[in-house]
């Protein structure tokens, strides 16, 4: 496994962890109403036994709920509302857990229920909130403390009788428990933001940044992070330019070296698209074999690339290409053109997926291009099923697959081709799991025969999807050779999956996509033309985030963790070791 996909891998799961929010600012502002009004009840009914006095606590400890949460959020980064009520949610519930637990222990230790578990809860809820306001909040330390009691001290002065008020928080055992939370929680608040030094000085701001572009649409924040630690490179966008002068009909199909990515809306996530705007909607965006080390850090270097484009060299240009060839070795699928003395070839493992194809699967069919005297070699990532990271026997089973059709490819004649394209912009498709660039078709007609290219805006397809879709061609005595996405990282909804996109055919039905292309295809059916191609070649100099990026915020969200993981074991055995005082 390549340490690059192993730490992008890392960093997708651990996005499931934003997820544990509610979905919508709503929801969290009931829950913690619904949490406030149980914590009520049980100290009303449970531990004070008084009954009468419930009219009138239940809605005081509501209004001040209300009150302090958005007190809360005025003193937060960004002043989210939303975020003080998720903090406020959390915090009611782990208040609960803790006088539970108290009123169970009391039950199994035979002793009095005390109201000291109230308080530690109110101790353990304060702690709590240190945690939430330093790591993902972006107040300091300081001010973190000074806003921690606010909304336990409130509730809990309203949960309980003013004559209980000092013995039971100033008693000097209680005040030792609650010290200890809170310490641990400070301490824990700095060792983490330190975990990712030297190569991260602050982790809590790159949590910031990265909830800030997730939440508020806004990748300022993370973009400079990015763009600070990204590094300068060439890269070579490669096209294969098809036009008819006389029809005016001009299409591309583009392979550039760039990833999408990293995560919607940061620097290149949409970039297939701004590509297929900038070839004036008649493009096919393809994967090339590379992986998110590729990735333009922020919207400046996407702008600063897409301005370059237009300085392309004419490597090759011809009139004539071969008739399509397959071939299929286990799993591998390779769908293989050759222009002249310029060779296309499109790697799939679909319906089976994998992740990106690695680079050295790339280098090694290039020296054999190489060998064979091909011009130059254009290698497509279908990028349409959804899998692991490709296994060695499939990557030597595609290898074999690719220096087949290379060999194959160099035997068949070569004929004047047709082309015609089509695409669903006057469709209106809407479904979150496809990009703004829809879905195409290119149709190339030669020696008589026609043949289809899909191509969908879409991060990956359903595994299946484009085994259907190929079939329903088929029906309709179409010849569909494959279908490949552009791995957009675009994404028109917040997401709520753990790979923080929808793939293509995860939302959108089938025989709907079906029959999208096949409307398509018939536009581009209609627009057959003879054409001429050329090979277009620009090289552009951009900043990239290179792989140290992701292996610096996997190792510090990794060590984040662990050290959360081992302060949580701790709070959680010094808690039960409480509720025996």
């Amino acid at each position: 496994m390549t340490e690059s996909y192993d730490d992008v891998s890392k960093i997708h799961k651990r996005y499931s962890l934003t997820l544990v929010n509610p979905s919508s600012y709503y929801h969290s502002l009931i829950f913690s109403n619904v949490s406030a009004v149980i914590l009520s009840a049980i100290v009303v009914f449970v531990f004070l036994a008084r009954a009468d006095e419930a009219v009138f606590r239940l809605p005081a400890v509501v209004a001040i709920l209300l009150v302090t949460q958005y007190v809360d959020s005025r003193f937060i980064k960004n002043k989210e509302y939303s975020k003080s009520l998720h903090m406020s949610l959390f915090g009611n519930l782990a208040w609960i857990g803790v006088v539970m637990g108290g009123i169970i222990a009391s039950v199994v230790l035979s002793k009095d229920l005390s109201v000291f578990y109230i308080v530690e809860g109110m101790f353990i809820f304060a702690s709590f909130r240190i945690g939430i306001l330093t790591t993902t909040l972006g107040t300091t330390l300081r001010r973190a403390w000074l806003l921690c009691f606010l909304q336990p001290v409130a509730m809990y002065l309203a949960l309980i009788p003013s004559s209980m008020w000092i013995p039971s928080i100033f008693d000097p055992l209680t005040l030792a428990v609650g010290g200890v939370f809170l310490v641990t929680a400070s301490i824990w608040s700095v060792v983490t933001d330190r975990a990712g030094r030297p190569a991260i000085q602050s982790t809590h701001k790159m949590v910031q940044a990265y909830l800030a572009s997730l939440s508020k649409n806004n990748p300022s924040e993370v973009e400079s992070i990015l763009e600070s630690i990204s590094k300068d490179t060439t890269v070579l966008t490669t096209q294969i330019r098809l036009q008819n002068k006389e029809k005016n009909n001009d299409f591309r199909l583009v392979l550039p070296e760039i990833h999408p990515g990293p995560f919607h809306p940061v620097g290149g996530s949409n970039i297939p698209y701004q590509i297929y705007k900038t070839m004036n909607s008649s493009a096919m965006v393809m994967h090339s074999v590379s992986d998110h080390s590729l990735n333009l850090p922020s919207r400046k270097e996407v702008e600063n690339y897409l301005n370059s484009l237009s300085a392309n060299v004419v490597a090759n240009h011809g009139l004539v290409c071969t008739e399509p060839i397959t071939v299929q070795v286990n799993k591998s699928r390779v769908v293989g053109f050759l222009f002249e003395k310029s060779a296309i070839l499109f790697l799939s493992l679909s319906p089976h997926g994998m992740e990106d194809i690695p680079i050295y699967v790339k280098t090694e069919i290039e020296q054999f291009a190489k060998n064979r005297n091909f011009e130059r070699i254009l290698i497509v990532d279908c990028h349409n099923a959804m899998g692991e990271e490709i296994s060695e026997p499939d990557s030597g089973d595609m290898l074999k697959a690719a220096k087949s059709a290379l060999d194959t490819l160099i035997t068949k004649e070569k004929y004047p081709l047709e082309f015609g394209y089509g695409n669903s912009d006057h469709m209106n498709l809407n479904s979150p799991d496809l990009g703004l660039g829809g879905v195409g078709v290119l149709c190339l007609k030669i020696n008589g025969m026609k043949y289809f290219l899909g191509w969908a805006d879409s991060n990956n397809m359903e595994n299946g999807v484009r085994e259907y879709i190929v079939n329903y061609f088929a029906k309709n005595n179409l010849n569909l050779l494959e279908i490949c996405t552009s791995d957009t990282h675009y994404s028109a909804t917040k997401v709520r999956t753990r790979q923080g996109y929808y793939q293509f055919g995860k939302i959108a039905k089938s025989q709907d996509i079906a029959e999208w292309y096949l409307k398509v295809a018939h536009d581009a059916e209609k627009n057959l033309a003879p054409g001429s191609f050329e090979i277009l070649e620009h090289k552009a100099d951009v900043k990239i985030m290179g792989s140290t990026v992701y292996e610096d915020y996997s190792r510090a969200v990794d060590n984040s963790l662990k050290i959360t993981k081992g302060f949580a074991i701790g709070s959680f055995v010094f808690f039960i070791a409480t509720l025996f005082l």
